[in-house]
């Protein structure tokens, strides 16, 4: 029997990016605004949502996994809406009702402002419903790009990872089609949003509390608008949200390497706000490999742009990705990659094993030919060496004072179940994105505090919070070393 409740629940899911995350905030919007509530629990929601990402086949399987828990309460309750949303959803399309013939919708990154609306029409008996962009070659570069527009206003803080901190789209889509991705598929051609709308609705953010906005791009340092003979860059856009009262902290991720401008890194240096902290995968340290990629550079100039962070910025964070096992990689383009990795220092790197992805350029051309096992192999010694570079950048921090924005209780407090007491251990940022554990009062949460650190480990700097009774002389270097 229907529910006799006035608010309906809704359940959503969110696995992959922080593109996921902001879309999943505008979806939970969009339908508070008609009337939904969020539960926690599947089984007491009217419409289940599963924000799904396809970077690699784990994520994908983990969405089968999570709809195929869902078979008997949809055979029990089949008034009940179950949706897959996001890069799954684009990528595979009609093919999930195969697989999970109890899905209702299906829903593309650049169709999510049409959720309330399909949702009432499965609700109402018209069937499945398919919201997905057009291909890459479905029509004029227009048309496509036009289908892939997911700029929706809407903004949910509950849905945040915290209060203060928020996630802000600048960009979409992606032209750089590397042989093993599929998000030029799943989010359409690269488009930067107007600079007058990004910076509107930052100021909507500041309004709500956020004290720290990242913005996000899939390759973001890429970012151009382009209107009446004017263009603006990512830096002219930093220097404009700069100048938003209440935002404290700018971030913006992800980087690509050859466009990383010396015009952009003078605008990190010379804006207090802007944080020092710069994800650019790298990928690979082999020339061969990264050329079967089609990443559009060489590992010389790689190291160039290293160079040139480092010319600009005083103790930059650098952190990468890495993909091991890519097609045709030997030992010794691995070894290669470990060279890099050991020369750069990144601040962490994130490693993964290739997965080969359907509808890619790698999985037409070149065979899967490297073992899993040697994937997992390097894949631990690559983090080994990584987590060993992490630390020793880390204990650097000792006897510094760095200042954090405070987060929320850390996972040693909800572990031990002590997150709602007044006085637990709290978890924050420093400005270069490194992680401080530290005992605290929940009232903290929100503030940006000074912390004095005692110990590390590759992960996480432990510290303690300078009292106001402690005169400054006692910390003789800052976060920066000055």
């Amino acid at each position: 029997m229907k529910s006799l409740r006035m608010t309906k629940r809704l359940y959503i899911e969110t696995v992959g990016c922080q593109m996921n995350v902001l879309d999943s905030e505008m979806v939970v919007a969009s339908l508070r605004k008609c009337g939904y509530e969020l539960t926690l629990d599947p089984a007491q929601a009217d419409t289940l949502l599963y924000n799904t990402c396809s970077v690699r086949e784990h994520a994908e399987e983990k969405t089968y996994s999570s709809l195929g828990t869902l078979k008997r309460l949809k055979q029990a309750h089949p008034e009940k809406i179950v949706g897959v949303l996001g890069c799954m959803a684009q990528k595979e399309q009609r093919s999930i009702f195969e697989r999970a013939p109890y899905v209702d919708l299906i829903v593309g990154p650049g169709q999510l402002q049409q959720i309330p609306e399909l949702v009432k029409q499965a609700e109402q008996g018209m069937g499945r419903q398919v919201a997905v962009s057009l291909g890459r070659r479905d029509g004029s570069l227009e048309q496509i790009r036009r289908s892939h527009e997911t700029f929706d206003p809407l903004r949910d803080p509950q849905m945040r990872p915290t209060p203060s901190q928020a996630y802000l789209r600048i960009q979409i889509g992606c032209d750089k089609f590397c042989t093993y991705c599929v998000v030029p598929m799943t989010r359409g051609p690269e488009q930067g949003r107007p600079p007058e709308q990004i910076c509107d609705e930052a100021r909507i953010l500041a309004d709500q509390g956020c004290q720290e906005i990242t913005l996000l791009g899939q390759t973001v340092n890429s970012y151009r608008f382009r209107q009446g003979g004017q263009t603006t860059t990512l830096a002219d856009l930093l220097g404009k949200l700069h100048e938003i009262e209440g935002i404290q902290r700018l971030k913006f991720v992800t980087n690509y390497p050859k466009d990383m401008t010396d015009e952009l890194l003078a605008a990190v240096r010379d804006l207090p706000k802007v944080s020092h902290y710069l994800h650019v995968p790298a990928q690979s340290g082999s020339n061969r490999v990264l050329q079967r990629m089609k990443r559009g550079y060489l590992v010389e100039e790689y190291r160039e742009m290293m160079s040139r962070i480092r010319q600009f910025i005083s103790e930059p964070a650098v952190s990468s990705d890495f993909i091991v096992g890519f097609c045709g990689e030997t030992d010794d383009d691995f070894q290669q990659t470990i060279d890099l990795v050991e020369e750069c220092r990144f601040k962490n790197s994130f490693i993964f094993k290739y997965s080969q992805r359907g509808g890619t350029r790698g999985a037409q051309l070149f065979p899967d030919d490297v073992p899993l096992e040697v994937k997992q192999r390097r894949n631990n010694e690559l983090l080994a060496i990584q987590n060993r570079i992490s630390e020793q950048e880390n204990l650097r921090f000792l006897g510094r004072r760095v200042e954090v924005l405070v987060e929320g209780p850390s996972k040693l407090a909800l572990k031990r179940g002590e997150a709602e007491s007044p006085v637990t251990q709290l978890t924050g940022r420093t400005s270069c994105d490194r992680i401080v554990v530290f005992d605290g009062n929940r009232r903290q949460i929100g503030e940006i505090l000074p912390i004095n650190i005692f110990d590390a480990s590759s992960h996480t700097l432990f510290g303690h919070i300078v009292t106001q009774h402690v005169g400054p002389e006692v910390f003789a270097l800052s976060e920066n070393g000055s």
